[in-house]
C-alpha cells in the first residue's frame, strides 16, 4: 500500500483484534447506548409513530452496527490498528467500505442513533444524534484529516480526493 513502510512487521492481528474490540466496546457503549440511555430516561416526550417506522429503526441500528463492526475489522486486517487515537493503524485503511466514504465507522454511528430515534420515538435522541454528528465532523476535520496527512502524506492526499468524507458513493 501506498505510504507504507517496507519494514514494518506485521502484528499479532489476534491482539489488535482485541484492543480493538476492548475500545470499540467502551466508545460504542458510552455515545450508542449509555448516553442514549439516559436521555431517555430524562425525556418523556414521544412522537407517536405507528410500527412500520420502529420496524425501519432496528433495521438501521442492525446495519449501523454491521458497518462500524466492519469498519473496526478493517482497521486491524488492513491497517494493522485499531479506531482508537492512541493505538492508530500503521497503514492507510482504503479498503471496502472505506473505497465508498473516507469516514464510514462515523456513518455507521450516525445510522444507529438515527435508528434509536425511531425505535424510541424520541425528539430528544433525534438532538442528540445531530449533536454527535457535528461533534464527529469537527473530530474528523480539526483532528483526524491532519493526523492522517502528517501520518500518510501524499497517498492519503490521493485518497482523500478520491473518496468522499460522508456521503458514500454507491458505484
Amino acid at each position: 500500500m501506498a505510504g507504507d513502510s517496507p519494514s514494518e512487521r506485521k502484528p499479532n492481528l489476534a491482539f489488535v483484534l482485541a484492543r480493538a474490540s476492548i475500545f470499540g466496546t467502551a466508545v460504542a457503549g458510552t455515545f450508542l447506548v449509555l448516553l442514549p440511555w439516559l436521555l431517555l430516561r430524562m425525556s418523556t416526550a414521544r412522537w407517536n409513530l405507528g410500527l412500520a417506522p420502529r420496524v425501519i429503526g432496528v433495521v438501521l441500528m442492525a446495519l449501523g452496527y454491521l458497518v462500524a463492526v466492519w469498519c473496526a475489522i478493517g482497521f486491524v486486517v488492513e491497517g494493522w490498528g485499531t479506531p482508537a487515537p492512541y493505538d492508530p493503524p500503521r497503514r492507510l485503511v482504503t479498503g471496502h467500505l472505506y473505497e465508498r466514504v473516507r469516514n464510514p465507522i462515523y456513518v455507521g454511528g450516525t445510522i444507529i442513533l438515527l435508528g434509536e430515534v425511531l425505535v424510541f420515538r424520541s425528539p430528544a435522541l433525534l438532538a442528540f444524534a445531530a449533536a454527535m454528528w457535528l461533534i464527529w465532523h469537527l473530530v474528523v476535520v480539526l483532528y483526524e484529516e491532519p493526523a492522517l496527512r502528517r501520518r500518510f502524506g501524499a497517498a492519503y492526499e490521493d485518497y482523500r480526493r478520491r473518496v468522499p468524507r460522508w456521503i458514500p458513493r454507491l458505484w
